[in-house]
């Protein structure tokens, strides 16, 4: 057990309450007295992870519910096949995505878009590439009774949890006082309160967006600068540098066909000027990790990508320096991994629905 020493740590705290403020709820993010690299990035948004885990509107939650939403999110059983789970596409071991270009689902069948990743998902100010989900409960919903994806329905996911009886008792414990917990609204809030702690805290960049002025080192500064300079920042911003807002794909250049895919983004579900080929941006944090990128998954190179960004998005042809740059600072945004231990998954009856797969 760590020794505290409580005159220092009070001194500490004293200095701290001096010097930092608190930015849209993350601790300590200095405000006086920082290198001018620090303050640019600050003023165009970035921000470090909260400490706190995101509180999410109308979906209270609670150490029962979590546990839960973990079962759930490693059970094939919600699946027509009982053989993928939201695991399958959203790997909690490998960066929160599946790499693929895009993911398989029932019957083999390959889906239109590549698989973001769940971590820091919550941060995104709605989910799917198209936004057509505003919360993380109500993309949930979306992949269990996609065709192409787990395939089952909410009346076939009740089944299957009504015919084992410990998840009855895990449905009661984690909504005590309703006649009849076990809906298919609650299996998507409680894997929505899983998924919600699949964050990737203190990465590099966190760190210095608090004020360790150590913690990227001169290429990745170099790299930050050319990505405020540059523009990159536009769109990849906020908590989870990305996420929050939809973009055209090709604003000076368009990228190549393929990469396109005749995909017209959000414009197929708003029909709005303006939201042809337009997508939200993903988020950059842990994007060693993510590959292959774009809606398409067709680039698997990240310096691709980016030389691709810059001439498409900014109109720009960045130097190799520059993008080795960008590379080096892209490291910085990889955080602390989520530790999520593999669960014991109640066993089923003679009642349970068989598998089909078909």
């Amino acid at each position: 057990m760590k020794k505290i020493l409580v005159p220092v740590v009070l001194t500490v705290l004293v200095v701290v309450a001096i010097s930092c403020t608190k930015k849209d709820g993350s601790k300590g993010v200095i405000t006086g007295g920082m290198e001018p690299l620090l303050q640019s990035a600050l003023d165009a948004g970035m921000l470090p992870i909260p400490y706190e885990l995101k509180v999410m509107e109308g979906n209270p939650s609670s150490p029962e519910k979590i546990e839960l939403g973990k079962l759930l999110y490693f059970d094939p059983r919600l699946s027509k096949s009982q053989l993928l789970s939201c695991n399958t596409c959203h790997n909690v071991g490998f960066g929160g995505d599946d790499y693929q270009e895009t993911s398989l689902g029932h019957g083999w069948a390959k889906g239109p878009r590549n698989s973001p990743t769940v971590f820091n998902s919550v941060y995104n100010t709605s989910q799917f590439w198209d936004g057509r989900a505003a919360d993380l409960k109500e993309q949930a919903k979306g992949p269990i009774q996609a065709s192409v994806e787990m395939a089952a329905t909410p009346e076939y996911v009740v089944e299957v949890l009504k015919s084992i009886p410990e998840y009855v008792e895990e449905f009661k414990l984690a909504f005590p006082g309703e006649a009849d917990p076990v809906t298919f609204d609650n299996v998507a809030a409680t894997i929505a309160l899983f998924e919600a702690t699949l964050t990737t805290p203190n990465a590099p960049i966190d760190k210095y967006l608090r004020g360790d002025l150590a913690a990227l080192n001169s290429e990745q500064k170099a790299g930050l600068a050319v990505y405020i300079d540059q523009g990159c920042v536009s769109c990849h911003t906020g908590v989870n540098l990305g996420g929050d807002g939809y973009f055209e794909f090709g604003v000076f250049e368009s990228p190549d066909a393929d990469v396109v895919a005749g995909d017209k983004g959000r414009f197929a579900l708003t029909q709005a000027e303006g939201d042809e080929f337009a997508f939200k941006a993903p988020t950059l944090r842990n994007i060693e990790y993510t590959a292959p990128y774009f809606h398409t998954g067709k680039v698997w190179s990240l310096a691709e990508a980016t030389q691709l960004m810059s001439s498409s998005q900014l109109g720009i042809e960045l130097s190799e320096e520059n993008i080795k740059q960008l590379l080096a600072l892209m490291d910085a945004f990889t955080g602390e991994q989520p530790q999520i231990m593999y669960p014991t998954l109640p066993p089923s009856t003679d009642n349970t629905p068989k598998p089909v797969w078909k």
